[in-house]
């Protein structure tokens, strides 16, 4: 089986900081597969709340993820200050994808390349809804600027 491979973009939309906590590192003392889920996801939090949105609240529909890829490019240990990366991509009428570069600052490694396809969902109706035009704007807006 080939291995799983991430074509990260060129550029990102926004980056964060945050250190790696001792439950981030795992029995081998880096940091664990578990708690890469949960730093792509506070990233993701971070990058929606800079545009005034979040995971239930993306003008007006919510958001579920549907799949995630996670490449693993070197370690990660506690105290280590890393920077978080985040950039969308691949829009359709219902999903987009986040890519994330989780690199340590100190070193300039990269520790993870990851990706995420969120769907636009409605929690009360179980279903999955159409993306607001006005938050995928945002994101050519400031693609032609670029």
């Amino acid at each position: 089986m080939p291995r799983i491979k991430i074509n990260l973009p060129k550029t990102f939309n926004f980056s964060t900081q945050t250190n790696l906590r001792v439950s981030d590192i795992n029995y081998s003392g880096h940091l664990g597969n578990d708690a890469v889920l949960s730093l792509i996801h506070e990233a993701r939090l971070r990058f929606l709340e800079q545009y005034g949105y979040d995971e239930y609240n993306l003008a007006g529909v919510g958001l579920i993820m549907v799949d995630c890829a996670i490449i693993y490019k070197s370690e990660g240990f506690y105290g280590d200050l890393i920077e978080m990366q985040v950039a969308i991509d691949d829009f359709t009428k219902h999903s987009f994808d986040l890519f994330y570069r989780l690199k340590n600052i100190k070193t300039g490694k990269d520790l993870v390349h990851a990706k995420t396809r969120m769907v636009c969902f409605d929690y009360q109706a179980r279903k999955i809804q159409l993306l607001p035009p006005i938050f995928r704007n945002i994101f050519e807006k400031e693609a032609s600027e670029r």
